[in-house]
């Protein structure tokens, strides 16, 4: 379960890290305010951009934390700038890298518990993996990307995907 998690829990922290990067390069280039930018929602009652990011970082601290019988860490939740952003990202991932690979044996069969929509909920790692991390991660990794991709920032597939 390692080998299905923690490197692409990474490789996709570091490619927001880099899609962010251009969405701030690009506020500097055209001087616009990088709060509204931040701000950016597709619809008035979705999350804005800073919350896909902080819901990102959720998810992967969450997944490896569950998966391999760690404590979540629990952060503020009060990020709104793209440095405050940078600093969530790097703390998620130096989390996650500071796991040792051993802890997540037998994660596939462990129980793992969690509230889904107020509601207490009981699955296997690989359930949980399979139908609740990744769906969930990528939806925001998703979000995040096309928001700002929505203002005309120059990014792609590649960016997304961390070929770039």
């Amino acid at each position: 379960m390692y080998a299905q998690t923690v490197p692409f829990l990474l490789r996709n922290l570091g490619s927001i890290t880099k899609i962010l990067k251009k969405a701030e390069d690009f506020c500097d280039a055209r001087k616009l305010d990088k709060s509204v930018v931040l701000a950016l929602r597709t619809y008035p009652n979705m999350l804005p951009l800073t919350a896909q990011i902080i819901i990102l970082c959720d998810q992967a601290k969450g997944c490896a934390a569950r998966l391999s019988g760690t404590d979540i860490p629990s952060y503020a939740d009060d990020e709104k700038t793209f440095e405050e952003l940078y600093a969530r990202i790097t703390k998620t991932s130096d989390f996650i890298s500071g796991i040792d690979a051993k802890k997540f044996e037998g994660a596939a069969t462990r129980n793992v518990k969690l509230k889904i929509s107020g509601k207490d909920v009981e699955m296997s790692g690989s359930d949980y993996l399979n139908g609740a991390v990744w769906p969930n991660h990528y939806f925001h990794m998703a979000t995040a990307h096309n928001l700002i991709r929505s203002i005309g920032v120059e990014i792609g597939k590649g960016d997304f995907l961390g070929r770039s």
